[in-house]
Order: structure tokens, then sequence, then C-alpha cells
């Protein structure tokens, strides 16, 4: 596990938020502790993943922006950043524990995890579609009947799978990967002739494959998943301060830096660029910052 890693983050300038606010329940943890814990995924490039030995990604990125103003409003300058590993399964489980204090991952906002935990804005609207290998000329869902398709374990593409695939009258093989990376082994050793995640997600693993000219991303969006930073439900002032970093992001262009940093420049650790452009779902939410759920 990777802890105690300290890092000095540019500050970022909120114009919509108060000077300081009282402190909530996760706020007064992470002020008594003397640090505060980041939960990330290892494997779900660009947005959170390990390269070089440390957590880095788009939300990466992000979270720290919402660290540097956690201690502006604690007033905490040598607040230190701590790191767990989490997946699709442990998440919210760790959330609730206490033992994480913000989510920095490809976690999706729907009305269902809003009943256990809250969301700040969005900072990424995936789709939802699916990774196959170009030999097996697999373009549609309805090509997939009788066969075995892999989601990750605890992710909402599973569930969209299988409503898809029940509306296209089809019957498959679901398979489940402990992790993204685990999932994408499987469609690319054959066990699974489609892998069904979000774009972006699919996107990465594809390019940093042995051979990424041997997949593609087809068929049809099953579903679009806006991510945001997620944490207790508990502190609403730790959810005041996470709109308010996001939402300014967007509005000062800092989100489209980060966007070309991680989608369309070459990302650690094999310098690979993904030069994927803006979709209209991540046009829409730039143009309309929320966090309205799924």
């Amino acid at each position: 596990m990777l802890k105690h890693l300290q890092f000095v983050f540019a500050p970022i300038v909120l114009l919509t938020m108060a000077p300081h606010i009282f402190a909530g329940e996760v706020l007064d943890r992470i002020k008594q502790k003397g640090s505060i814990t980041l939960g990330y995924r290892e494997s779900a490039d660009p947005i959170s993943y390990i390269a070089n030995g440390k957590p880095v990604g788009y939300a990466l990125d992000i979270c720290h922006n919402v660290v540097t103003e956690i201690k502006k409003q604690l007033k905490t300058p040598q607040l230190k950043i701590e790191y767990k590993a989490v997946n699709s399964t442990s998440r919210i489980p760790e959330v609730l524990a206490g033992n994480i204090d913000i989510e920095c991952g490809t976690t999706t906002n729907n009305k269902q995890r809003q009943q256990q935990v809250a969301f700040s804005t969005s900072y990424y609207v995936a789709d939802v579609r699916m990774a196959v290998k170009k030999t097996s000329n697999i373009q549609t869902l309805k090509q997939l009947n009788g066969k075995a398709v892999v989601t990750v374990q605890g992710g909402n593409p599973e569930k969209y799978l299988k409503m898809s695939a029940k509306k296209a009258n089809i019957k498959i093989i679901s398979l489940g990967g402990k992790d993204h990376a685990d999932a994408f082994s499987m469609l690319s050793s054959g066990r699974a002739a489609a892998f069904v995640n979000d774009d972006i997600g699919l996107a990465g693993l594809i390019a940093k494959s042995a051979n990424p000219k041997d997949y593609e991303i087809v068929g049809p969006t099953l579903s679009s998943e806006p991510y945001g930073i997620m944490f207790a439900k508990t502190d609403p002032q730790l959810k005041s301060i996470t709109d308010g970093v996001v939402n300014q992001m967007w509005k000062s262009g800092q989100m489209d830096q980060l966007y070309k940093k991680w989608f369309q420049s070459p990302i650690p650790p094999k310098n690979i660029n993904l030069n994927l452009a803006p979709s209209g779902s991540y046009k829409a939410l730039k143009a309309k910052p929320n966090d309205v759920g799924i």
C-alpha cells in the first residue's frame, strides 16, 4: 500500500466559496489525524491508476486540488496525503468505514449509491460500450448471443449488460473480473468474447496492451455514466468544498487542460497517447456542470 506520499500542489482560487467553513465529520477526522486518505483505482487508466509506483490520473489531479482547498479551509498546510487502493466491490465499504476520506476513481454517481454516499459535481461522463478483438467481427449486441462477456465485479456495466441482453432477447455467459486489468485479460486470452465497460477505461486498457491494433470499441452505448468524487454523506461541508473546486475547474478551463493532459497527450508509464476527442457527453457536462446521478 502506498502511504505517506506527500506532494506540493499549486493552489486553486475558488471564487464561489466562503473564506472559511466549519468542519464536518470527515473534515474533523482529517484534521485530527493530520492526514487525508485518497481512494484510488489501480488500473483505471487514465482516470485513476498506478504508474511508476504511485497513483496518478485525471481524477487524482482533481482530488489533489480538493486537498489544497481542504488545507486552506482547515488551516493545516502540513496535511499529509495517504493513498489506499480500492476496487468496485470495496470502494463504498471503505468510505463508510472511514478508511478513505474521498474516492478518486471511476465511480458512477447513481441514485442507488446516493442512498449510502455523496458525490461531488461530476468531473467526467463515460459511455458504456464493449471492447472486442477485431478478428471476432463482433459489432452488435446480438452477436454476443451464446458468448461469454466479462464486466468488472460490482460495477454498473454488469447491470446494463444484463438489461440490454434481456431487451435484445439474447443469452450471454456472464463473467466477472476482479478489476479492469483482470477483466481485460479475459478478453485478451479469449476467455471472453467482449469486455463491457466505460469507453475511456476500455481505450486506456487497449492503448497499453501488447497489441493495441488487435482491439476495437464497438456496439451501442448501453449507458452514460457521470463520475464524481465520492465521500461520506455525513459531511455537507466536504460536499461544499468538492463542489466548489470542481465547479471552478470547469469554469476556469482547468478541466479542459486536464483533459488534454490525460486524454490527448502521452501519459505514463509508457507515454501512450489515447488521442480521444471530447465526447458529446463531456461537452454537455462542461456547458452545465452538475451532480445529477442516473
